[in-house]
């Protein structure tokens, strides 16, 4: 299979399947010196995974990672501290897939001869033929992203070191929009969303905080934990369903759910994905990326630029559009409106606006970088559609009888966070190689 793998100096390839025994993902570029744990990748992980209330999928995987590639085993030689740090070398990381019982598996069996409209059920039957991954969609299901989720984690931790950072959330909801905000507000909120997420996931306490899981550990002790959580999901995953959301609401100042950091927006687009999902269809909606402290220059002309590689985010399933600063909005624009005008202040370079989303020529300006992606309702529904019989080729009707997630966008935030962090990352390691070797 191609198309699995991208980037220059930071290379990332993944790869698994939903109902294939892990997920992996496999980074090249990742420099040498970083203590990055199991536990701080599950902080993002955790973000996206299904059976975490009713906006999502009832599919119970923990998702916890395991590092099984790139780091020093223990201190190299007397003296020197640098057990568990990044060595330079290729850093893998498995999530295996626990919730993969027959039930599940014969679910899907039944009905794959009749492919879900809107999904690649059909498309990629028709590429790999009986050879095709279709329970749980294989490699076309959402499932595989928590592989882009993992690789950013790493590629966040990195750019933080070096003054960039990214943040992502929920914009727009089933028709409900947030109204603009400055990122020096949202990001608080995000950040107590996170926090609030990671301090009432009983995974995230019975693997991490118990000390079960601790990078000391070997392989094949941690996949022994695993096996012992898996008897456990189930339990575990009841109890985070019934979060106390009015102590959360009142502690943290956020939905529980959704991850939009302004509540009162974020329960109109709760109670209007509920009224949607009740008719037995689903909904979509936007996510904004912010990145604040890219420096001014970074990037590539023509083929290459900053917006171009950012709408690669296409390749994350269910999104149907990119957009960067204003976005489709320029085609009702002047030229006087669209316009960033620039000025001096105190000897810096100042923008009066920011409708280039802080890209201009495939260059970031210094300004902040913002992008948009579309994501479209849930293609797995309640109600009978019309579709076909993929082998004999005959018409057939269609109504979901599989797990699903009644919007896809409360997941998709991660994921585009991630997956921006991934290409800022390896275009300044360009950038700052590029720079490095200019004559001064």
């Amino acid at each position: 299979m191609l198309g699995c793998n991208i980037g220059s100096l930071f290379k990332v390839t993944v790869g698994g399947g939903s109902y294939q025994e892990t997920l992996v993902t496999h980074l090249q570029g990742v420099p040498p010196g970083y203590l990055i744990t199991e536990e701080e990748i599950y902080r993002d992980l955790l973000l996206r995974k299904p059976g975490q209330g009713e906006l999502t999928s009832p599919r119970r995987e923990p998702d916890v990672p395991v590092i099984v590639t790139g780091q020093n085993c223990d201190d190299t030689m007397a003296g020197f501290h640098n057990a568990h740090y990044s060595n330079g070398s290729p850093f893998t990381i498995l999530i295996p897939n626990l919730d993969r019982h027959f039930e599940h598996v014969e679910a899907y069996r039944v009905t794959n001869r009749t492919p879900r409209p809107g999904h690649a059920s059909y498309a990629s039957y028709m590429k790999y033929g009986q050879w095709d991954d279709s329970i749980g969609a294989g490699f076309f299901s959402g499932r595989y992203t928590a592989t882009i989720v993992a690789a950013g984690a790493v590629a966040k931790r990195i750019l933080q070191d070096h003054g960039i950072e990214v943040t992502g959330y929920v914009k727009e909801a089933a028709g409900v929009r947030l109204a603009d905000m400055p990122i020096e507000k949202i990001r608080p909120k995000i950040a107590a969303y996170k926090e609030m997420r990671w301090k009432n996931d009983p995974i995230y306490n019975w693997v991490f905080t118990s000390g079960r899981f601790t990078s000391d550990m070997r392989m094949l002790q941690k996949m022994a934990v695993l096996a012992e959580l898996e008897k456990e999901v189930p339990d575990m995953y009841k109890k985070m369903i019934h979060w106390d959301e009015e102590a959360i609401r009142k502690e943290y100042g956020i939905h529980p759910k959704l991850n939009c950091p302004d509540l009162a927006t974020a329960d109109a687009m709760y109670d209007r994905i509920i009224e949607i999902t009740k008719q037995g269809d689903s909904s979509g909606g936007l996510v904004e990326v912010v990145a604040t402290g890219v420096p001014a220059g970074m990037g590539e002309p023509v083929f290459n630029k900053l917006e171009a590689e950012l709408g690669r985010m296409l390749g994350i399933g269910a999104v149907k559009a990119v957009e960067s600063g204003a976005g489709m909005a320029v085609k009702d624009m002047t030229g006087s409106q669209d316009n960033d005008q620039i000025s001096v202040k105190n000897g810096k370079v100042v923008f009066d606006s920011n409708s280039a989303g802080g890209i201009t020529g495939g260059l970031a300006t210094g300004q902040d970088i913002v992008v948009r992606l579309a994501v479209k309702p849930t293609p797995t529904i309640a109600k009978p559609q019309h579709t076909i019989d993929k082998v004999s080729l005959e018409n057939k009707d269609l109504a979901a009888v599989t797990r699903r997630d009644p919007t896809i966008v409360p997941r998709v935030w991660p994921v585009a966070e991630a997956f921006t962090a991934m290409i800022l990352l390896d275009h300044y390691m360009q950038h700052v190689a590029f720079q490095s070797l200019a004559k001064k």
